[in-house]
Order: C-alpha cells, then sequence, then structure tokens
C-alpha cells in the first residue's frame, strides 16, 4: 500500500521535472552504483533525489534507506543519513550510527555523521572524544578538520590550529589552509602570520581565486594598498575579469604610479579613455594624438578630435612645419564650430598669433575666450601676445600688468611673454 502511495504521488513530480528546461539529478549524477541490486532500485533513486531536489528531505532520507535496505549499498545509506542532519534529526542519526557501527570506528564516514550530529546537540565533550579516535586511525584530513572545529567551538583556538596543520602538510588542501587562515586572523589576531600562510601557498601552489579573495579581504581590512594591489592582478591574470581590471587602475592612479598604469592599459586591459589621459599627464604626446584621433573615429565627440590637435602640436615642439600647423589649425577650427570650449578657441587662436599665420583672426577667438573669463591670466596673456604681434607693445603691456596681479602669473611661457613685451617698451619700438 505504501509503495503504491509514494508512487502516485511522486510520478507527477518526476513526470514535470523530466518536462523542464532545468535538468533534474539522475542516479549517475551523484549515486555511483555498479548494477541494479533490484527491480526498482532505479526509480527509487530518482525520487529520492527528487524529493532532495524540492527540499523534502524527510522522504529523502526514508527513500534512501529504503534502498540501502533493499541493497545494502553503503552510498545509500550516508545520502540517508545527510538528509537526517538536514532536518536536524541529529539524536536519530547518533542511534541509527549506533545501531550499524556498533562500537566499531572501522567505517570512518560513518562515524563522522555522529560527530557531527553530537556537536549539534551540544555534546561536545563526547564528540571531541569520538573525533580524537577517529584522527589516531583514519588518514582522511576531513576527520582533522572535524577535531579542528571541535576545539573552536570550546575556543581552543591554538589546539585547533596545530590539527588543521597537520591536515595542511598531507595535501596542501585549500579547504583547510582557508580555515587556518581564519583562525590566524579572526580567533588568533596573528593577522600577519595568516597572511604569510596564504602567501606562502601561493607562491608554492599558485593564488587560486578562493585564496586570493581571502588574502584581498585581509589585505583590504589592513588598509594595505601594495598587497591589495599585488592580489588583483593575480586574480586578473587568471580572469581577466573587468571588475578587477578596474580596481587595479584606481589603484594604480591612487599611487600616482601613472607608468605602471600605462604598461596595464597597453598591454593587460583596453580603457583608451584613461590611457589618453594618462599620456597627457605624462606628456607622451606622440602616443597621446593617435589614440584620440582613434576614440575620435569611434565616438565621433568632438572633444577627442580638439585633443588630437592639440596633442599633434605639442609632439612637435619648436618643429613646426607648415603642413603641420595646417593640419592642426584645420582640426582646430571643426572642433570649434561645433565645441566653443575655451580651451579650443585659445588654442586655435594662440597658434594663429604665435606663428604669425593670421594675428587678427586669432585675436578674435581670443576675444570670446575673454567674454566668457574676462580674468584668466593664461587667455589675457594670449591676447597681450598678439599685441606684442602686432607691434602694439605698450597696449600689450598694459594687459601683461594685470596678469601680473592674476593666479598663473609665475608660469614660464606668461614670464617669457612679460620679458619680451618689456624688453619692446624699453627700446621703444612699441606703438603708442
Amino acid at each position: 500500500m505504501y509503495k503504491k502511495i509514494l508512487i502516485s504521488c511522486l510520478f507527477p513530480l518526476l513526470f514535470i521535472s523530466c518536462a523542464s528546461v532545468e535538468q533534474t539529478p539522475t542516479k549517475t549524477d551523484v549515486i555511483k552504483t555498479n548494477q541494479q541490486a533490484f527491480a526498482q532500485e532505479d526509480m527509487y533513486i530518482l525520487f529520492a533525489l527528487r524529493a532532495e531536489q524540492i527540499g523534502d528531505y524527510k522522504s529523502a532520507s526514508s527513500l534512501f534507506n529504503i534502498l540501502y535496505e533493499k541493497s545494502e549499498k553503503k552510498e545509500y545509506l550516508y545520502r540517508s543519513l545527510e538528509n537526517d542532519l538536514h532536518l536536524k534529526a541529529n539524536k536519530k542519526v547518533i542511534e541509527r550510527v549506533d545501531n550499524i557501527a556498533q562500537g566499531s570506528l572501522s567505517n570512518h564516514k560513518l562515524i563522522r555523521y555522529k560527530v557531527v550530529a553530537l556537536v549539534a546537540e551540544q555534546k561536545i565533550l563526547e564528540a571531541q572524544k569520538l573525533a580524537l579516535s577517529l584522527v589516531q586511525s583514519s588518514p582522511e584530513i576531513d576527520d582533522y578538520m572535524l577535531v579542528s572545529d571541535i576545539y573552536i567551538q570550546r575556543k581552543e583556538f591554538e589546539t585547533a590550529l596545530k590539527y588543521l596543520e597537520s591536515a595542511y602538510i598531507k595535501n596542501y588542501s585549500e579547504d583547510v589552509l582557508d580555515k587556518m587562515a581564519i583562525v590566524l586572523y579572526v580567533n588568533l589576531h596573528k593577522t600577519k602570520e595568516a597572511i604569510a600562510q596564504l602567501e606562502t601557498h601561493t607562491r608554492m601552489h599558485g593564488c587560486s581565486k578562493r585564496i586570493c579573495n581571502r588574502l584581498i579581504g585581509f589585505y583590504s581590512n589592513e588598509n594595505n594598498i601594495d598587497g591589495l594591489l599585488s592580489t588583483y592582478l593575480r586574480i586578473y591574470s587568471m580572469t581577466k575579469d573587468e571588475s578587477i581590471a578596474k580596481k587595479i587602475v584606481q589603484i594604480y592612479g591612487y599611487k600616482q604610479q601613472y607608468l605602471k598604469l600605462i604598461h596595464f592599459l597597453e598591454n593587460e586591459y583596453s580603457d583608451d579613455a584613461t590611457l589618453l589621459q594618462l599620456y597627457s599627464v605624462t606628456k607622451n604626446y606622440k602616443k597621446a594624438y593617435p589614440l584620440a584621433d582613434k576614440l575620435y573615429m569611434q565616438t565621433g565627440d568632438p572633444h577627442y578630435l580638439g585633443q588630437s590637435a592639440i596633442y599633434e602640436y605639442e609632439a612637435q615642439g619648436k618643429k613646426q612645419s607648415k603642413e603641420l600647423l595646417s593640419h592642426v589649425i584645420e582640426k582646430l577650427q571643426r572642433v570649434t564650430k561645433e565645441d566653443k570650449s575655451p580651451v579650443y578657441l585659445n588654442y586655435l587662436g594662440y597658434i594663429l598669433i604665435d606663428h604669425e599665420v593670421d594675428v587678427k583672426q586669432g585675436m578674435k577667438y581670443i576675444r570670446e575666450v575673454l567674454k566668457v573669463q574676462p580674468d584668466s591670466s593664461f587667455y589675457l596673456d594670449s591676447l597681450a601676445w598678439g599685441y606684442y604681434k602686432m607691434g602694439n607693445c605698450y597696449k600689450a603691456k598694459q594687459i601683461m600688468d594685470k596678469v601680473m596681479t592674476l593666479e598663473g602669473s609665475d608660469e614660464p611661457e606668461v614670464l617669457s611673454h612679460l620679458k619680451e613685451i618689456t624688453e619692446c617698451v624699453k627700446t621703444s619700438k612699441g606703438k603708442k
């Protein structure tokens, strides 16, 4: 009767799960068996797995227990006990293990379930005694970790650490290492030792995502910027995760390590807008202007065209050919038709003035800028330079006198202009 009710209840669920997009686990996903011990074994496995999937651990435990009784396969017994632990039926687990083991410690896996149940029931001393006996007869690191968990429960962290260390040297397990690091850092407050353990492991066995993330947590808590950067670089080399790359860019920027950041952006992570800013900051204009051209072609943003013109001009220094000047002026004229930014208007005006391409037109651009920022020392300096180029040194000197009262008057180019204009006035070459 029980079997008929069970099948009638679970068959619709099984049918639905098979028809759904998500795959329902099959017996080969989790249960490793050889051949069928009885005719309906596969059906019971599917029902048990489905019960687990929907959180019906009581039914799952019962079904796996039926499978165990009918087949005597230990895998089913273990799965049944795991479902009992999910249900927090700890007393039931203890009783079942005692009935099966009858005082023997030969089945290590079975005894582990009892230890876990004893700990959950707060029977710590009994769990500790049983776990220690298990460690003496078992080579498994899980048993060392189980003992360490008990000592952590008892707040005996140094002893817990010793068992973890014994487990770690067996196969350098990351699970064990991670727990060691937490005990050292959180419980024993040995922050440097915790970090050293993790770093030593990464040098010998590589920095997995899990261990690197633990290091990041510790370094972040310690505000260790260099440690964070080193770890982020290791993670990025493995994952190429864009969010990690952005953190690396932020840290390099914070540390003002612009050359290292440029190398990272040129070779590891593409962020042309940031790279362009860095080329500008480091005055690497020869790389800056073609990159600005590239960004302009990609975005159509006139701001990038303006930057390209300025960086192309600056890249040549004092060796400005007529062809280059014409090219730069043409770019800036295109920009200023769309973008009336004072920076571009002033730059265009100054080039026309300084190279005597069209001084009057250049001064028109400068006056347009001064309507917006009448007290800018840089723009007034450009206007004064225009008057100087036109031969009106007295007018130029009057404007420079005002410039010298403003911020930015100590700039080398401004001081150079002041010197030439003052000399012009002294020699009476200027027009009144």
